[in-house]
Formats: C-alpha cells, structure tokens, sequence
C-alpha cells in the first residue's frame, strides 16, 4: 500500500495532467468544418439536462435513501453532537443524512456513455432513461466506478441478463479483481463478464472525451472520470464524498464505506483542494439531485456550491 502523501501527489498529478487547457481557445478547424449536433435527453422531474461543452448530458434520478443521523454510516468517529452542530449550521435536519444516488448519462456524436447504474431493477433508473428518450440498447459504454450495489446493481435486469446488452463495461482492473473475489457478486460477475473491459489508473477511455481518475481509498479501484469536450471538462467523483456538507466541510470524518479510512480521507482533501483551486465542475453522485456544482474554499473551510 503507498503512503498517503505519495497518493496525495500521484492524485494531484493525475488530476493536473487530465484538466484541458483554460487560457486558449482550440485551433479553428480548416474550411469551418461544423460540429456535429448532438440530440438534448428530455427534462422530467427526475432528469436534469445539461451539457459538456458540445456534449449532451443527464443526470437520471434513480433512488434516495435516509440513513440516521447516529455515526454509524458518516463521521463514525465523532460524536452525534457534533454532527448536528454542522448540519444545523447548514440549515438541515439532524434526525437523518439525506442521500440521493443519480447515475449520469453523456452522449456524444457516436457514443452513449452511462456512468455508475444505480441499485437494480427496483429502483427509478429504467423510468429516468425512459423519460430521458433513451433506451438501453442505444448505451454503447458504462464507466463503473466501485462496485457496490448501488453503483453496479443496474447492470443486470430482473429477468437475469444483461440490463445494457450493447454496452462494454468499464472497470479499473483492481476492482474488477475484487468484484470477481467477491461470492456476493459471483452471480453479477458471471452475467457481465463478457461485456467487461478493465484498464489501469489514468487511461484514457474514449480518446479526447473520458479518462479514468484514480482516486484510491473508498475500494480497493474506485475511479472517478474526466468527462472533457473542448475547454470544458466534468469531474465525476463516485463515492470519493457522500453527503455534500459532511463529507465536503469535514473530509477528515471517517465513513463507514470506506475500506481504507486514511487514504480515502486524503483523496478527499485532494479532490476538494485541486478542484476548488482550478474551478473544475463537479458531478456527485449521492449529493442533491441532481449533483452538479462546484467546490469552493471559503476561508479554509470547503464548501459545496450547486448549480
């Protein structure tokens, strides 16, 4: 296992070596070729568009779910007094954490990529796509990043089989390792396995548009992705944070999910610290649908901004 201060500077690195360029704009192509029009997905009350640069995007609600507030799932090692003195703070409830889980969908001139797919066929993600106009045959790739349930469920439909039949499945090869370890998910593994295509920390996935972002700590290859499109570029940063006060004012605060406390912790700090320096836009999974926004350091205490 590295040391946290080596991961720290591999984290920032690999954040500064995947940002696009800020200070000039692209080379005008010869003869004023047109970019390609992408079709918009459909507004709903659970689908959020917007876009990336040229690239059209969607958050796609898919499940909430309400922890209690009793440091057995986040700040596990403060007290419940403490918790509640900076939910209060931030104008919230104490009594429980109000997560969201909202997998996010691109689509490019040629690709339809959907990253993480929510908790299964129980939950809201079919209804979203579906509100959205997209169908799951016309996914053409899925960039998982961990594999827990909430995060990977999505890929197999109730009927058993593949839930995106079209779509090659992305995974760091460390966490496909653990998956394929892991008797709980043997069933999962087994229906996925041929579709899957694994890759090492910081590859590129789709040239110029999607580079995977090693960001250690929360499993053993948790991944966040770089979504980038001209001078325009989406942090996605699966479970590096959960709750968008807790997990961004208090990074410190352990949490349960975590399978290495310290690590995880050190690539929060990172994240918060390199995005908020550099204004990179953010997509989070768990935070308030539809979880876009920015992280802002204000007076040394970060805070999360939605748009």
């Amino acid at each position: 296992m590295r040391s946290d201060t080596a991961f720290v500077i591999l984290l920032a690195m690999s954040l500064a070596a995947c940002a696009p360029a800020s200070d000039e704009a692209p080379p005008a192509e010869a003869g004023g070729a047109a970019t390609p029009t992408i079709a918009a997905f459909r507004a709903g009350e659970n689908v959020a568009p917007f876009t990336i640069g040229t690239l059209q995007a969607a958050a796609l609600k898919d499940a909430a779910f309400s922890p209690a507030n009793d440091n057995r799932t986040l700040a596990i090692n403060q007290t419940k007094a403490e918790v509640d003195a900076l939910l209060t703070a931030n104008g919230l409830a104490t009594d429980v954490l109000e997560l969201s889980v909202q997998p996010l969908i691109v689509r490019t001139a040629d690709r339809v990529l959907l990253f993480d797919t929510g908790n299964g066929p129980s939950a809201m993600l079919s209804a979203s796509m579906a509100t959205a106009g997209v169908e799951a045959g016309a996914v053409t790739d899925i960039f998982i990043s961990h594999s827990h349930g909430d995060h990977v469920n999505g890929l197999v439909a109730a009927s058993g089989g593949l839930a995106f039949p079209n779509a090659t499945v992305h995974i760091s090869a460390n966490e496909w390792a653990a998956m394929q370890a892991n008797a709980q998910l043997a069933a999962l593994v087994s229906t996925v396995a041929p579709r899957v295509s694994t890759f090492a920390p910081g590859a590129e996935l789709v040239p110029g548009a999607v580079r995977a972002v090693d960001i250690q700590g929360h499993t053993p290859g948790h991944s966040g992705y770089l979504i980038t499109s001209g001078q325009e570029s989406l942090l996605y940063i699966g479970d590096t944070m959960h709750h968008h006060v807790i997990s961004v004012q208090r990074p410190d605060w352990t949490i349960a999910f975590d399978a290495d406390a310290p690590l995880a912790q050190a690539s929060r700090r990172e994240v918060l610290s390199s995005s908020a320096a550099s204004g990179q836009r953010i997509y989070a999974v768990h935070f308030p649908f539809p979880g876009l926004g920015r992280f802002e350091n204000r007076a040394g205490t970060f805070v999360w901004v939605a748009e």
